[in-house]
């Protein structure tokens, strides 16, 4: 009973990594990428950084959480989401000034990347 119970939840664990084919470290890469290439300003604990500064507290933090980082999802919550220390949401003021927490930001660069792999995705499967 305890391996039918081992197995079935293995199961179900890796049938949702396989069923997404997402590969956790390029989609990583993309959003810190994203964050780099932004010309945001990041807002941590009052203070205005740079979107160089924000991506290297981003990657310190990830290093730090990495073993507990499964999913693009995880890594937005515990590395680029609020501070640990005061518990404050991260917010971004896009250059266009619209203010909204790092957060809600990342995870609309998220879907938006999903979608833009689905298209691409879609296409080549079209074409062959």
């Amino acid at each position: 009973m305890i391996v039918l119970c081992f197995w079935v939840g293995s199961t179900i664990a890796g049938a949702g990594q396989a069923k997404t084919g997402e590969d956790l470290s390029a989609t990583i890469k993309y959003l810190l990428a994203f964050v780099e290439n932004s010309e945001c300003t990041f807002i941590r604990n009052n203070k205005t950084h740079t979107a160089k500064e924000a991506v290297n507290h981003m990657k310190m933090k990830y290093a730090h959480f990495k073993d507990d980082i499964e999913t693009p999802e995880d890594f937005i919550q515990l590395s680029a989401s609020k501070s640990l220390i005061s518990g404050r949401p991260y917010m971004v003021r896009t250059k266009a000034g619209r203010m909204l927490k790092s957060q809600t930001w990342l995870l609309e660069a998220l879907e938006a990347y999903r979608q833009k792999q689905h298209d691409s995705t879609y296409t080549n499967d079209a074409s062959q």
